[in-house]
Order: C-alpha cells, then sequence, then structure tokens
C-alpha cells in the first residue's frame, strides 16, 4: 500500500530553521542602532527649545547673553539627558546621560548656529539673525551612526 507523506521532513525544518537564524543575525545589530537612535530623539528635542529662543535672541538683537545665560539651559536629568549647555555665540551642547547604550552614554551632542554658512558669532553676527544650524558636527564626540538622519553634521 501506498503512504501519504505527512509533515515535514527534518532536513526541511533545519532549512528553515537555518534561514530564520541568519535573518535575525542580520536584523539584531540593524535593529540595536535603530533603537538607539530612538531614544537619541529626545537628546535632539532638547537642544530643540534652545535653539528656537537662541535664534529669536540672535534676531532681536542687543547685548548678547553669556555663556549658560540664554535662557534655555537645563541641568535637571531627564530619562536620556543628563544637562544642556550653551557657549556664548549661542552653540549647544548636550551631554547625553545614561541608559541608552554605553557607545553613547555621556557624550556630547552639539548644535550650532550658522550665519551665511559659518558658525555666527554673538560679536559680528548679532542683529542679523540665524540662517542656519549644524547638528551633530564641532564637539560631537559620538559615533555618527547614532544620530537621528537629520543631525549627521548638517
Amino acid at each position: 500500500m501506498k503512504q501519504l507523506q505527512r509533515g515535514f521532513t527534518l532536513i526541511e525544518l533545519m532549512i528553515v530553521v537555518a534561514i530564520i537564524g541568519i535573518l535575525a543575525a542580520v536584523a539584531l545589530p540593524a535593529y540595536q542602532d535603530y533603537t538607539v537612535r530612538a531614544k537619541m530623539s529626545e537628546v535632539i528635542l532638547a537642544m530643540s527649545a534652545c535653539r528656537t529662543s537662541i535664534t529669536e535672541v540672535y534676531q532681536t538683537g542687543g547685548t548678547p547673553p553669556a555663556a549658560n545665560q540664554w535662557g534655555c539651559e537645563t541641568s535637571t536629568a531627564t530619562k536620556y539627558v543628563a544637562k544642556v549647555e550653551t557657549d556664548g555665540d549661542g552653540a549647544i551642547t548636550a551631554t547625553i546621560g545614561t541608559g541608552i547604550n554605553t557607545d553613547v552614554d555621556g557624550k556630547l551632542v552639539t548644535l550650532i548656529p550658522m550665519q551665511g554658512g559659518a558658525q555666527a558669532k554673538t560679536a559680528t553676527d548679532f542683529g542679523k539673525g540665524v540662517t542656519g544650524w549644524s547638528c551633530g558636527s564641532t564637539g560631537t564626540n559620538l559615533n555618527k551612526k547614532y544620530l537621528p538622519g537629520s543631525c549627521r553634521g548638517t
């Protein structure tokens, strides 16, 4: 009598398990980088509040504030941001807190005001406004792959 084949053979099951293992080995590192970038968005958001304040102060002119006197700095730590500081020219530096990833914990991310393609300086550009911002460039000391796409040195 003829027997009907029922179920999968051992070889077929081993092939499926091998394919799933290969896919997992490729996808897991990519997913880990993605989760770090998602958490880094809180750091960028914390700096964005300062960006608005500094842009307004540059536009109105007057007497430039001193370092950490732009009205947006914070030393109160959040889940992923240890502190946000500014310098005398309005460059924003965020110190990353702990809990994101050991490759980025404690590192710095910068957001620099630009005027005409160069870093804005209060001595020469105050009252002219800010024409753009450079995120993740000078002063940033973590691997760019962990920054969101909008903050990779532009």
